[in-house]
This record gives structure tokens, C-alpha cells and sequence, in this order.
């Protein structure tokens, strides 16, 4: 396989991590649900800044499996698949990362604040409470500033929940983490629109791949 090649399954990789953080981000808000796994892929992607390649970075396909699925529905002919939510989601997170890749000053913070996140790990599970609330709130403290704020559709009970409302902030973090990999691994918005169909296949490739891992 050619180093193109690699880069390109390494950026489709990418973009089903920006899709599987949107659609975490909608099962919060719309059911206070989860799908555990992805969450957790997504999740730990935040704090993985040194992976030897980007698979690693998410574990495996069938890691992201979610994202995958996402992705072909939305990318596919089958109108009914396609979701609105999701889809302006996604859009929002790429309009952002290039907002805050943009920003040194932020770019800066965002990686002494997940250094922070690292260093915290060694003494309390990236998934406690308390360690949400911290991923939450680099969010809200250096990203949410930058560009518009994302509005979150979905049910206000559930909505105003803390333990949710910092949900939906780190998966919107890992969403972005994704996002600035897809840029740095050559994404870009137009990609999306004149190679939908090359997308489609790869990922589809990709989730039968998944299907078989155990």
C-alpha cells in the first residue's frame, strides 16, 4: 500500500471519529444514552497525543464501528439514513477546528490543558465524574470562546443535567480532537462533497472489516 493510500484510509479513519463523536453527541442529548464502546473510543482518543500511527489513536475499526456506520448513512443515497442533526454537527465541528487550528494561543492551552488531563490519569479513571467535568470544561474554557457555539437539539430535562451537559461537551472535544487529525492528515471540506463516492467505499471496506474483528 502506498503512502497515499495509507494517508487516505488514515484521513477517512479520522473523519468516522468526527462522525461517531456527533453521533455520541446526539444520543446524550436525545435519550441520555450511550453507546458505551464508542464513548469510550472517543473519549480516550482525547488524551492518546502520541500515537505511533492513526489507528491507534481510536484502537481498531472495530472501535469505530459507530463512526463508520455514521458516516455511510450519511454520505449514502438512502435519503431516510441521513441525519440532519448529525450532519449540521459534523459541519459545525469542521467549521470550528479550522476557527481554533488557526488560534496558537488556543492550539497552546488545548494541549497544556489535555497534558493536565495526562498527568490526572495517574491518579483517577479518565472516566470518573470528576475527570468528565475536567475534559468538559476545556471545552467550554478554550473552545467554546473561539467560534459560534454549537446549539444542542434534544430533550431539555435531559439537557439540564450536569452529568449530561458534560457528556456532550467531551464528546464535542473528541470531536474535534478528530477533526484537527482529519486536517493534519490532508482533509479537507470539499473532499467531502467530490469524493463522496471514494469515502463511501473505503468506509464501507472498513466496517465489514470491523464486523469480523474480535
Amino acid at each position: 500500500m502506498s503512502i497515499e493510500t495509507q494517508q487516505y484510509h488514515a484521513r477517512n479513519l479520522a473523519l468516522a471519529g468526527v462522525c461517531q463523536a456527533a453521533a455520541l453527541v446526539k444520543q446524550v442529548a436525545r435519550t441520555g444514552e450511550l453507546n458505551q464502546k464508542a464513548f469510550s473510543t472517543s473519549i480516550n482518543s482525547i488524551v492518546i497525543t502520541d500515537a505511533a500511527n492513526t489507528i491507534d489513536v481510536f484502537g481498531s475499526l472495530d472501535e469505530l464501528y459507530l463512526g463508520f456506520s455514521t458516516l455511510i448513512n450519511q454520505l449514502g443515497n438512502d435519503d431516510k439514513a441521513k441525519d440532519v442533526e448529525i450532519t449540521r454537527y459534523v459541519a459545525n465541528l469542521l467549521t470550528l477546528e479550522r476557527k481554533v487550528s488557526a488560534n496558537g494561543k488556543a492550539m497552546n492551552e488545548l494541549s497544556e490543558r489535555i497534558g493536565q488531563i495526562q498527568r490526572q490519569q495517574l491518579h483517577m479513571d479518565l472516566f470518573d465524574s470528576q475527570m468528565m467535568s475536567n475534559l468538559a470544561s476545556i471545552y467550554s474554557d478554550v473552545i467554546s470562546p473561539i467560534g459560534r457555539k454549537i446549539q444542542i437539539a434534544g430533550s431539555p430535562a435531559l439537557l439540564k443535567r450536569t452529568d449530561n451537559q458534560h457528556k456532550v461537551r467531551a464528546c464535542l472535544l473528541a470531536g474535534l480532537r478528530a477533526a484537527v487529525l482529519w486536517r493534519q492528515l490532508g482533509g479537507k471540506r470539499r473532499q467531502i462533497l467530490f469524493s463522496r463516492q471514494s469515502i463511501l467505499r473505503d468506509a464501507k471496506s472498513a466496517l465489514n472489516q470491523s464486523t469480523t474483528l474480535n
